[in-house]
C-alpha cells in the first residue's frame, strides 16, 4: 500500500523537474519597470514594481487587493484597491470594507499620499477594478459595486456617470449580487471610453451624452470572449483582450462590420496561460501578459515566442510596463494561434482552480495531479483498512 503514496511521490518530484522555468533573461532596457497589481488572497494585496530583471524594486501592501495599476509622471503609483477594517462605513455597519484608488509615493519609503474610497457592504466582486487620470485631470474609474463607469472632477464631485441599467436588464439592487463585473474601463478618444462587462461576454464602447455605440460580441458567444478582463483598445478595428475563462490572450479585428479572431496565444515559454487578467501591447511590439493562476508576467513576442518573464507572487491581476498602457503598439498585420488549450479534468481541474485562490501552488501542478493523489491515497486507506483487519483477524 505505501508503493502508491511512494509513487505518487515521485510523480511530484518528476513533474517539478521536468517544468519550464518562469523566470527568463533580463530585459535589454536596463532601467525598464513593470509595475504589478497583486490581488492575492494569502499574501495580502500589494504594488509590486519589478527590474529588467524581474527582482522587486518595491512594493506597498496595507490593503486586501490591488487590481489595475499605472506609474505617473512623477513616478507614484495609481492603484485600484479594496480593504477591510474600515470604520468610516456610512450606511454599512462597522467595520466594512471600502474601496477607491490611492497613490503611492516609493520615496523615502512607499506610503499613501491620495486617497479616495467609498464603502461596500464585502471587499469581493465589488471593488473598483479600474482608474485613470483623463487628460483634463478627471479621474476615470469603473465601479463593480454599482456597476458604473463614472469620472470624478478635481473637487472631489462627480463630473459624469454611465450607469450599466440604461443598457442592460438590472436586478432590484446591483450592489447585493455580482451582476455585471464591469472590470475595465479606457480612455479611446474625446469622450469615447471602452468598458469590459465580464459577465455579459461583452465588451461596449461609451460615449459620453451618447450612451453604448457599439458592442463587441454582440451575442455573448463564449467561444469569443469568455468572462474577459483589462481590454486594450488598438486601434478602430483592433482589439487585444485577456480572454480569461478560455485561458488565453486574443486579439479581435473588425472584419466587414463582425469582430473575428486575428491571433491568439494560450500559453508561453512551454507554460500554458491559467486565467490570464491582463495583456498589452507594448509599443516594441511585444505583448505582456498577467498569467495570475501562473503568478507570473511574461512577455512574449508576434510569434508566440517568449522574450522575458518574471514570478509574481500570489494571484497578479494586471501589469504595465512603464511608461504604461497607452499609447499601445501596432495591431498584428499576420495571423496567429499559439500553444494548445491543456485538457482539464471537470473536478479535479475546478478544484485546483479555487484552490490557487487561497493557497499558492506550484505552477505546474495540474488536475491529473490531484486526481493521480486522490488514487494514491484511497488505495492507501483501502490497504491500511485491509491491512488492520487482518491483524485483528490474527490476534483472535
Amino acid at each position: 500500500m505505501g508503493f502508491a503514496v511512494v509513487g505518487f511521490a515521485l510523480v511530484l518530484v518528476v513533474s517539478a523537474a521536468v517544468a519550464p522555468p518562469i523566470s527568463n533573461t533580463s530585459l535589454r532596457d536596463a532601467d525598464a519597470e513593470t509595475v504589478v497589481g497583486v490581488q492575492s488572497t494569502t499574501t495580502k494585496g500589494r504594488i509590486a514594481v519589478l527590474d529588467a530583471d524581474g527582482r522587486e524594486r518595491w512594493d506597498y501592501g496595507n490593503a486586501t487587493s490591488y487590481h489595475d495599476v499605472s506609474r505617473l509622471p512623477n513616478g507614484s503609483v495609481l492603484a485600484a484597491f479594496a480593504a477591510d477594517g474600515y470604520s468610516d462605513c456610512g450606511r454599512y455597519d462597522a467595520p466594512c470594507a471600502r474601496t477607491g484608488v490611492r497613490i503611492v509615493d516609493p520615496t523615502p519609503e512607499p506610503h499613501v499620499v491620495f486617497e479616495r474610497s467609498f464603502p461596500v457592504r464585502t471587499s469581493q466582486d465589488s471593488e473598483v477594478h479600474d482608474a485613470e487620470f483623463l487628460p483634463n485631470g478627471e479621474l476615470l474609474v469603473a465601479d463593480m459595486d454599482r456597476e458604473r463607469v463614472f469620472t470624478v472632477a478635481r473637487n472631489g464631485s462627480v463630473a459624469w456617470q454611465w450607469n450599466a441599467s440604461e443598457f442592460y436588464d438590472a436586478p432590484p439592487d446591483p450592489t447585493r449580487t455580482d451582476w455585471l463585473h464591469i472590470n475595465d474601463v479606457d480612455r479611446i478618444g474625446d469622450g469615447r471610453y471602452l468598458v469590459s462587462v465580464r459577465n455579459a461576454n461583452q465588451l461596449v464602447v461609451v460615449e459620453r451624452g451618447k450612451g453604448v455605440v457599439e458592442v463587441i460580441n454582440e451575442n455573448r458567444d463564449p467561444t469569443v470572449l469568455n468572462r474577459q478582463h483589462n481590454p486594450q483598445w488598438l486601434s478602430e478595428d483592433a482589439v487585444l483582450v485577456a480572454d480569461s475563462e478560455n485561458d488565453r490572450v486574443v486579439e479581435l479585428h473588425r472584419e466587414g462590420g463582425e469582430w473575428r479572431v486575428a491571433w491568439q496565444a494560450r500559453g508561453a515559454g512551454g507554460i500554458a496561460f491559467d486565467w490570464p487578467r491582463d495583456a498589452d501591447r507594448l509599443p516594441n511590439g511585444n505583448t505582456l501578459v498577467t498569467d495570475s493562476r501562473n503568478n507570473r508576467v511574461v512577455e512574449l513576442n508576434e510569434s508566440g515566442a517568449m522574450v522575458w518573464s518574471a514570478r509574481v507572487p500570489t494571484v497578479p491581476y494586471e501589469a504595465d510596463r512603464v511608461p504604461g498602457e497607452y499609447p499601445a503598439g501596432a495591431p498584428y498585420d499576420s495571423g496567429g494561434d499559439f500553444g494548445e488549450r491543456p485538457t482539464k479534468l471537470p473536478v479535479f481541474g475546478y478544484l485546483l482552480a479555487s484552490a490557487r485562490h487561497v493557497v499558492e501552488l506550484p505552477y505546474w501542478l495540474a488536475g491529473w495531479h490531484l486526481a493521480v493523489g486522490s488514487v494514491a491515497s484511497l488505495t492507501f486507506l483501502v490497504g491500511l483498512a485491509l491491512f488492520v483487519t487482518g491483524a485483528e483477524k490474527g490476534a483472535e
